[in-house]
């Protein structure tokens, strides 16, 4: 018998394929935008969103039809410009970015280049707290697009994606269980669908509706 506890700790498997990417009214804007590269307002979008609501795997589907490399915002530095400036970007988590001067002169060295970048941020720039008037201003102009929190039956599909993801096969039962009773956003349903997993490591027992409502009744207690 495997230990759970070693499990546990196994990475997972992600698949980033567009095949993988479950869309919905929600995300139908984003997907468009995307669809519509490279045909963007000066070679730049930005997508904004919760935690979990698809942006990143949406990275990952422009990056494979552009060719663009992926960055972080610690990447982000004045002396790294020239470097990164030389092919398309995605550049994840943006609002994250530690030195507005260094974005700023990112996205105009792109610009100048002819490279398209894809920035992906957690809200709309407005609510970034940019205070470099320039910065500022270039992230107004640039096209953007919101993704949205999930609607039942996308939130539904997520959870049976992120069930199968881990190799467990669950009843119609428990993903009605769980739709009424979760924070409608997708970190919520990755948060309760690896907790179950957990669980059901830990007791060598499958996913039930009575395994969630035991989780539930815990983590009310």
């Amino acid at each position: 018998m495997s230990n759970p506890q070693l499990t546990l700790g196994l990475a997972l498997p992600v698949s980033w394929a567009r095949e993988d990417f479950l869309e919905a009214p929600g995300n139908q804007t984003a997907l468009a935008w995307l669809d519509r590269w490279p045909d963007w307002p000066n070679g730049s979008l930005l997508l904004h969103g919760p935690a979990g609501s698809g942006k990143t795997h949406l990275g990952h589907i422009w990056a494979a039809a552009s060719g663009a490399a992926f960055v972080a915002p610690t990447d982000v530095q004045v002396a790294a410009i020239d470097t990164l400036a030389q092919s398309p970007l995605v550049l994840d988590e943006a609002q994250a970015v530690a030195d507005p001067a260094a974005l700023f002169h990112l996205i105009n060295l792109m610009r100048e280049r002819g490279h398209s970048l894809l920035l992906l941020g957690a809200a709309p720039p407005a609510a970034w707290g940019v205070t470099l008037p320039d910065l500022a201003s270039r992230l107004k102009a640039m096209a953007a697009a919101a993704i949205a929190e999930p609607d039942d039956v996308l939130l539904g599909a997520v959870l049976v994606k992120l069930f199968a993801d881990r190799q467990l096969i669950v009843g119609q039962g428990v993903i009605a269980y769980l739709l009424p009773r979760i924070e409608r956003s997708f970190h919520a349903a990755r948060h309760w669908v690896a907790r179950l997993d957990a669980a059901a490591l830990a007791e060598q027992r499958a996913v039930t509706v009575a395994l969630v409502r035991k989780l539930m009744d815990e983590a009310e207690a």
